[in-house]
């Protein structure tokens, strides 16, 4: 039975309420039942910014999420804030290129992502978003890589054709690291 209850966390500018929105879309395309709570506070470039994103088989309760089974953390200020309130078992995902690899927990699972140096590599750091999203989906096995790509494309609809290739690329690129 899937009940995913994810933080998505970094500096504001990082595309994070972006990849929250291409998570539970492409969970919607599965027809999982999905809420998504984005943090408007501080999400300027340079602030911090989260969002609350879950994915169920089942009707959800609440959309915010204070039990979290999974966190996506792009910043060291995130690492610190959210690292410690992923529940007992559950997942933490790092962008190591900004973090560091050093994991304060031996109850959760860590995948180490070095996302912002991938999209570097692929041509736009802005893509960093999407290899952490891959990295996750591709650990989580909760949404098809698939079903990623095409709410990518939709949700870019009007945007350049190379944004979305990039997109799609590091979609790709973090699946590969997260599924293993």
């Amino acid at each position: 039975m899937i009940h995913e209850e994810i933080i998505i966390a970094g500096f504001g500018g990082q595309g994070i309420l972006y990849a929250g929105k291409v998570l539970a879309t492409a969970a919607m395309r599965e027809d999982r039942q999905v809420t998504y709570l984005p943090s408007y506070g501080a999400e300027v470039r340079g602030g911090t910014a989260f969002c609350h994103t879950v994915i169920a088989e089942e009707e959800i309760a609440t959309p915010v999420v204070t039990d979290p089974t999974a966190a996506v953390i792009l910043n060291t200020p995130s690492k610190e804030k959210f690292e410690g309130k992923v529940r007992k078992g559950g997942l933490i995902v790092l962008n190591t290129s900004l973090t560091g690899d050093i994991h304060k927990r031996a109850d959760a699972a860590y995948v180490d992502v070095d996302a912002t140096e991938i999209a570097e590599r692929l041509g736009n750091v802005r893509a960093t978003n999407m290899v952490m999203v891959g990295a996750f989906a591709g650990r989580a096995r909760i949404v098809p890589l698939e079903a990623l790509v095409s709410a990518s494309a939709e949700l870019l609809h009007g945007a350049k054709k190379e944004i979305i290739a990039i997109n799609e690329q590091a979609l790709k690129e973090g699946w590969k690291i997260g599924h293993g």
